[in-house]
């Protein structure tokens, strides 16, 4: 408990306090005043704008363009256009100008001035390129960065740093976090040498297999490291040997991700998102070319040199080169790099993992952006229950509030992306998504989607606990991703001194569990064997590999475990008490290959119970 200050000073700044309190109150109860005594006259009474319709056409250079979108900017006040291009849209003020914002597949936005009343208003739309130059040079994400609140959270996103990612480097070069680097591996040869105890190894690279292959990891990792066009297979595939393609004009050399400089050092940057057309799938399937990875399946659309085009899912921006693209807001834009096979094994597939879950459905389901790219308002300010308050008004009055606090209104419902100063316009937060976009590197996304259950009870002498481990909120298998990532369930019981209770049914933590193999528990992990070596769980996914066990939890469903204890029999006897800990842990890598790389992401506690357990009661958590 604090003390209270009796000195002058304390009061003065107790009582500024107060009143600083007291001012967003005093407006909120003028406001609910307003709406409570007001209704009737204020309400009902304010004038509302005078409205009209605006007609008017949409054209391209051959004529009229059927079908296209016509939107009143901002809002959601839209139509399309007929067979003639001609439109009509309603309750356009007639005092106030608007814009009206028009878009069709294939266009950049067209827009004009409008005002209610008007008549034969034309918009003229004009194509944006179809086809892909390979030689385009990428605009630096920092450029984005002068006028889009996102880029400072495209810094911190996992995205932009999938060209320098310590993991993925050191496990591409075989080398540790220092740079120290294993023996090669003579694997390549189909004989691949034993590893000698007494050199110094830092653990497996696809380099010390195929010292003279770069390989396919730049199609996801350093997609903009090359000038090769988007579906060049044999130079984005790395396969062909440094010497075959020197020695031929027509087999291009490898993408190596040790060669990402400047702007391809970036990973996956703000242009190459927003130029992302279309995503190609295998034939006859609802997935990408097992072959083709990453850039491989995407249709890019990187325009002539001195022009530009950007796609996103906004569809009503009044800005030169801009286009819309629904694929931006579809799972399906995820799948070319979250979707990986190896011959025949399925290495990692997350978007196959959602594709199989009830999230995939369209009437109740939601896209990977809803989860990994959500809504984020923008709106910070001390008077914010005051806006909100605002917003509420307006919204139960089913009226438009009065100039002043119409505005408050609106701010409560929208936010930007585009900062003010630079043009930005306030729009329906539904428009604006997160850019940080959170995963396996954000703690409290990853314990939101699961959920731990334990119960205890002592049964015949003996300590039974039954965990029910659940994915409630990721719309894949949890874990997903890396078969490095598991997740491990600990259970542990001990008497009133802390001896461990022996375990006498249930299931134990395996060796690759590291410092807690042996222990009572679970894990939640998809084990692979090197199919001409025999390591098991082998870290090495670019070998030839086959699959062991997948005892992830997939989306909305739980796995139920018991283990039972031998109880002492003091223990068991009433007022004696027996501890139970259960922890569910997330581990990035498996223990072993952090400890040869030298990486350090910590564990990571998911979620955790401790009972303390009379012997004659039965505890539910």
């Amino acid at each position: 408990m604090s003390e209270r200050n009796s000195s002058p000073g304390g009061n003065a700044a107790l009582g500024g306090a107060m009143r600083a309190m007291a001012r967003p109150l005093i407006l909120l109860l003028l406001l609910a005043s307003l709406f409570a005594f007001g209704s009737l006259v204020a309400v009902f009474a304010w004038p509302q704008p005078a409205t009209a319709s605006v007609s008017g056409t949409v054209t391209d250079t051959d004529g009229p363009v059927a079908g296209a979108l016509v939107r009143v900017q901002t809002t959601a006040n839209h139509t399309y256009t007929a067979d003639d291009g001609g439109f009509t849209i309603e309750g356009l003020p007639i005092e106030e100008g608007v814009t009206l914002v028009a878009w069709a597949e294939g266009y950049i936005f067209g827009w004009t001035e409008a005002r209610g009343g008007d008549d034969g208003v034309s918009i003229e739309l004009h194509p944006h390129n179809r086809v892909d130059n390979s030689v385009y040079d990428w605009e630096p994400s920092a450029n984005c960065g002068e006028c889009h609140p996102s880029y400072a959270e495209w810094q911190r996103d996992a995205h932009s740093q999938s060209a320098v990612n310590v993991r993925f480097l050191t496990m591409y070069n075989g080398t540790d976090v220092e740079g120290n680097r294993s023996r090669n591996t003579n694997y390549y040869t189909g004989l691949p040498r034993t590893r000698d105890p007494d050199d110094p190894y830092y653990g497996p690279g696809f380099k010390l297999d195929f010292p003279k292959r770069d390989g396919n990891c730049a199609a996801c990792h350093t997609p903009m490291a090359s000038k090769l066009d988007a579906d060049n297979s044999c130079g984005w595939n790395g396969c062909h040997m440094q010497e075959t393609s020197e020695a031929s004009d027509e087999l291009p050399a490898g993408v190596s991700p040790n060669e990402a400089i400047g702007v391809a050092a970036e990973g996956i940057s703000c242009d190459f998102c927003h130029k992302i057309g279309a995503v190609n799938f295998y034939t006859g399937t609802v997935l990408p070319d097992p072959a083709m990875p990453g850039i491989l399946s995407l249709t890019l659309y990187r325009p002539k040199t001195g022009e530009d085009l950007l796609m996103g899912t906004v569809d009503d921006v009044a800005r030169p080169k801009d286009s819309f693209n629904q694929l931006h807001g579809e799972s399906a834009f995820c799948s070319s790099c979250h979707y990986g096979v190896n011959d025949t094994t399925e290495i990692y597939n997350s978007y196959g993992e959602w594709l199989e879950s009830p999230y995939s459905s369209p009437e109740t389901g939601q896209t990977c952006q809803d989860c990994h790219m959500p809504v984020a308002p923008r709106l910070a300010s001390s008077m914010e229950s005051v806006v909100q308050t605002a917003a509420w008004l307006e919204n139960a009055s089913g009226r438009a509030l009065p100039a002043g606090l119409g505005k408050l209104a609106s701010r409560a419902q929208r936010s930007y992306f585009v900062f003010p100063e630079k043009g930005g316009l306030f729009r329906e937060l539904d428009q604006i998504h997160l850019h940080q976009m959170p995963g396996s590197n954000d703690e409290q996304f990853l314990r939101s989607a699961i959920a731990l259950e334990v119960r205890a009870e002592i049964d015949g002498g003996e300590l039974v606990v039954d965990t029910k481990v659940s994915n409630t909120g990721a719309g894949h298998h949890y874990p997903t991703g890396s078969p490095l990532r598991h997740v491990l369930l600990v259970v542990r019981a001990t008497d009133s001194s802390g001896n461990a209770l022996l375990l006498t049914e249930g299931g134990t933590l395996p060796a690759w569990a590291g410092d807690v193999a042996g222990e009572a528990g679970e894990g939640f992990a998809k084990i692979l064997r090197d199919t001409l070596t025999g390591e098991e769980p082998t870290f090495s996914h670019w070998r030839m590999v086959e699959l062991v066990e997948d005892t992830r939890i997939p989306a909305q469903t739980g796995k139920s475990s018991s283990f039972r204890f031998a109880a002492q029999a003091n223990e068991t006897q009433s007022g004696q008490t027996i501890n139970i800990e259960v922890l569910l842990i997330y581990r990035r890598a498996f223990q072993q290959l952090q400890e040869w790389k030298g990486w350090t992401d910590p564990d990571i506690i998911l979620a955790s119970e401790v009972i303390r357990l009379d012997s004659a009661r039965t505890v539910d958590r």
